[in-house]
């Protein structure tokens, strides 16, 4: 599968669930509204997501275009800014004043981040690389997305080789906690193009 359209679809599972979270409730209504399990779906979600960007996608941008190390300098600085939203999440309960305030800057920043993306990025990117290309690289991301970590490791950085090194690791301690405490059962399915 071409790589733009496997990150369109990730993208679009994700607006999905931020357009949910946009109406989800606060206080005591959060608690029992099914909210932890969707904010549990938008962790893993992304934190597969945004770690096969930098392993796989942004090098790819950075060798392709002209300004990519600006424009994946910007998409990376984004991503680890999220990452702390989601790890404030990951780390709180809903109905917490820290909680919704975090939910709330996420679902605005999730949505700027994919129309970044997919507004300046990916026109760029489609344009100055084949579509032979495109689909080694999607391939390789599909991949990547299956062993990625589910839980967003802000203080890791954003480099490929670390992780390709130390990211795999964090992501084999995240599968098996995830497969202890159950929470495996919250990874969302990836993208299918019929």
């Amino acid at each position: 599968m071409d790589a733009l359209t496997f990150l369109r679809q990730d993208h679009k599972s994700v607006l999905g669930m931020l357009e949910v979270l946009d109406e989800a409730p606060s206080g005591s209504g959060a608690e029992i509204s099914g909210l932890e399990t969707m904010v549990a779906n938008l962790v893993i979600a992304e934190s597969q997501h945004e770690a096969i960007e930098e392993q796989f996608f942004w090098p790819a941008v950075r060798d392709a275009l002209e300004d990519g190390d600006a424009l994946a300098d910007e998409a990376i600085k984004q991503e680890v800014d999220g990452k702390k939203l989601l790890q404030r999440l990951a780390d709180g309960k809903p109905g917490e004043a820290e909680y919704q305030n975090a939910l709330q800057h996420f679902v605005k920043a999730g949505r700027e981040h994919i129309a970044y993306e997919q507004d300046v990025v990916f026109p760029r990117f489609e344009a100055a690389v084949s579509r032979e290309h495109r689909e080694k690289l999607g391939e390789k991301l599909e991949r990547a997305k299956k062993i990625a970590p589910t839980r967003p490791h802000p203080d890791t950085p954003p480099s490929p080789t670390v992780l390709k090194t130390a990211g795999m690791a964090a992501a084999i301690v995240d599968h098996v906690r995830d497969a202890f405490t159950g929470r495996e059962a919250d990874n969302p399915p990836d993208p299918q193009i019929h």
